[in-house]
């Protein structure tokens, strides 16, 4: 494990080519670990821990603005001008912002399992989204308990023990404080209407048996896209890059080739 003064961060690769990968809310840097060690034989491959993750330094105030200002930050302690960004869930969300804000620090985006805002203009499905993700812990469960019931939930019904486990293992290792913190910030992700105006190359991968970004949806986000590709998983749920590492490292290189 590496760390600059804010955020602790796997890493993996000499190339001066580097590619960022931006984990979920019940994620950590070893989200992408099939990543860190398929891509870095062509890229320098860095899976940060999110702020309040693992031994990265929390935030005051958690918004994909102040996200932005981190991440910037991090790009700035390691001496990176311009980079790849591969997110998945959230961490596509704040790929997004990330773009929009410092357009001149992207080379292309990898967009995993993830959407252009949350919930739409619906305020009441916000709130009912947050009340129904909290409402275990304000009965008493700890993080434990809610990793074992809540990540099979999101997986394929193909996906294997090895994957349940670490990602269970990285939910759990979450503090109750940065979980609802990140939670409030993730409903407030909208770039809806700016999306279509992302003009670097993006490459959007889908699980078929997500239901938390539907492929549907993806595939409608690409379509949006002047330099875009689709791709859909099969067999397949929200950890996508976990499930199936191979492809989606096979199609992340393609992609990456082309450009």
């Amino acid at each position: 494990m590496h760390s600059t003064e804010n955020i602790s961060y796997l890493e993996q690769g000499l190339s001066s080519k580097a590619i960022i990968c931006l984990h979920g809310i019940g994620g950590d840097n070893e989200s992408f670990e099939p990543q860190v060690i398929g891509l870095s034989g062509k890229y320098r491959v860095i899976s940060w821990n999110m702020p309040g993750y693992k031994n990265s330094k929390s935030l005051e105030k958690f918004s994909f603005e102040n996200l932005s200002l981190c991440l910037n930050q991090f790009l700035i302690d390691l001496n990176l001008e311009k980079v790849i960004l591969i997110g998945q869930s959230i961490g596509g969300m704040l790929a997004q912002e990330f773009y929009f804000r410092y357009p001149d620090k992207v080379n292309a985006l990898v967009l995993i399992a993830t959407t252009s805002a949350f919930g739409g203009k619906d305020e009441k499905f916000k709130k009912m989204f947050l009340e129904k993700r909290l409402k275990p812990i304000l009965e008493g469960k700890k993080m434990s308990d809610l990793a074992k019931s809540f990540v099979p939930s999101i997986l394929s019904k193909s996906a294997s023990n090895e994957v349940i486990k670490k990602a269970i293992r990285s939910m759990e290792s979450i503090s109750e404080e940065t979980y609802k913190k990140v939670l409030a910030c993730l409903i407030t992700f909208d770039r809806y209407n700016d999306f279509s105006s992302i003009d670097i190359p993006c490459c959007l991968i889908s699980g078929s048996e997500d239901n938390n970004s539907p492929s549907k949806t993806m595939m409608k986000m690409s379509k949006k896209l002047q330099f875009s590709e689709y791709h859909n998983i099969e067999n397949t749920g929200h950890l996508v890059n976990l499930e199936s590492p191979i492809k989606t490292n096979n199609i992340i290189l393609n992609f990456l080739d082309k450009i």
